[in-house]
């Protein structure tokens, strides 16, 4: 008799054979482990999730979307998969601009143990980092179902002390959307960001996510250049300030305008009563030949000041990089393609032991360089950097 342990939900069953369905949260067998082979370390999860995203993802110890590396490697006239569009500058630039950023090392002081502790739009948080509106998986080598992989992120965010974001892509509809779905089976913790489909759809999408509870809501912005979404039959949009402002005023959620890269394009969102702007360039898979979202991050953050939140993806892979981005002014920093591949590992446990990974990192690299607060992370902590 052996026994399995759902990575979803952490439901252990017995039999010499896993069961086909958990009896708690219905994930399927894909999502289910022998108990002895239930991953203890973040290297355990990546190995997996290697076997799992064969042929799209090698889950390499640096993802920066250069050549050689599978997913540009072998992107050329197939399926962006986790690649970047085109020839990858714009997934490179994000990677590249983290990468030309230095730490000020700081060593003399008193003894303190860094506080990573934060708010975000109302929520208290453990630390200032959220898995990102990641959508799609569940169409990368059959490797889980994606329900599964919406509550795997959103349940594993919140073992780590933080909240997931959840997204939308060319197979969700309204009424099999796997992000709200996972929302409603996780009593609405999360934060739903929607492709910028048409006004009426994201109206009644916005409106479902009221009565489930929801934290906040916001619209992918940058996803206007979602081609595939109209290939199926349900198209994208860019959308102006008077769109912007009804939508705003339709929910009574605070609303987050993510996939912004120019500084007044963050200061029309604000003004049309966006609670936050998120800084993305939707990890360089929409437009080739972008900056990285380092750059233009401090420029946001200088033209909107401290009059709003700030939130930022694109490249950041480990907590030194998170301590980059809070320096430059963001006040969350968002993680994509590192949780898809820790729940296409193991789950709601691959989601957590990444996100407790990420927020060691942060926290010694927050000791070494003198910050004690997440308040305090500022341009200083930076080598030769002027905000």
């Amino acid at each position: 008799m052996s026994e399995w342990v759902c990575s979803v939900c952490h439901e252990i069953s017995s039999g010499q054979e896993p069961p086909e369905f958990c009896s708690r949260c219905d994930s399927d067998q894909r999502m289910i482990i022998p108990k002895e082979d239930v991953p203890q370390t973040l290297e355990q999860v990546r190995d997996r999730a290697r076997k799992k995203l064969k042929g799209i993802c090698a889950a390499y110890p640096s993802c920066d979307g250069s050549y050689e590396k599978i997913c540009q490697r072998e992107a050329y006239g197939k399926p962006i998969g986790l690649g970047g569009a085109g020839q990858g500058r714009s997934f490179r630039a994000n990677s590249k601009a983290l990468e030309d950023l230095e730490l000020n090392m700081s060593v003399v002081g008193d003894h303190f143990e860094p506080d990573m502790s934060c708010s975000f739009l109302g929520m208290d948080l453990d630390f200032p980092v959220l898995a990102a509106s990641t959508a799609g998986p569940g169409k990368y080598n059959d490797a889980m179902d994606e329900t599964s992989f919406c509550i795997s992120v959103l349940k594993g965010a919140q073992e780590a002390g933080t909240i997931g974001l959840r997204g939308d892509t060319w197979f969700y509809t309204e009424e099999k959307h796997p992000s709200l779905d996972s929302m409603e089976a996780c009593k609405g913790f999360g934060i739903p960001i929607f492709k910028p489909r048409s006004q009426d759809v994201l109206k009644r999408l916005i409106e479902r996510a009221e009565k489930l509870n929801c934290r906040a809501v916001g619209v992918d912005l940058d996803g206007s250049g979602s081609t595939i979404m109209a290939r199926h039959g349900q198209p994208v949009f860019k959308k102006s300030v008077k769109d912007i402002r009804e939508l705003t005023e339709f929910s009574s959620l605070p609303f987050i305008a993510k996939g912004i890269m120019l500084p007044d394009e963050a200061q029309k969102c604000a003004d049309a009563g966006a609670a936050a702007i998120g800084v993305s360039n939707h990890g360089g898979r929409v437009l080739d030949s972008t900056p990285g979202t380092a750059v233009m991050l401090p420029l946001i953050r200088k033209k909107l000041g401290d009059s709003m939140p700030i939130t930022v993806d694109g490249g950041v892979r480990t907590g030194y990089d998170v301590l980059k981005m809070l320096a430059l002014g963001a006040d969350a920093v968002l993680l994509g393609r590192d949780i898809i591949r820790a729940a296409a590992g193991a789950g709601t446990l691959g989601v957590a032991l990444h996100l407790e990974h990420i927020k060691n990192t942060l926290k010694k690299a927050m000791f070494m360089t003198g910050t004690r607060n997440i308040g305090t992370a500022d341009s200083r902590v930076l080598f030769n950097h002027k905000a």
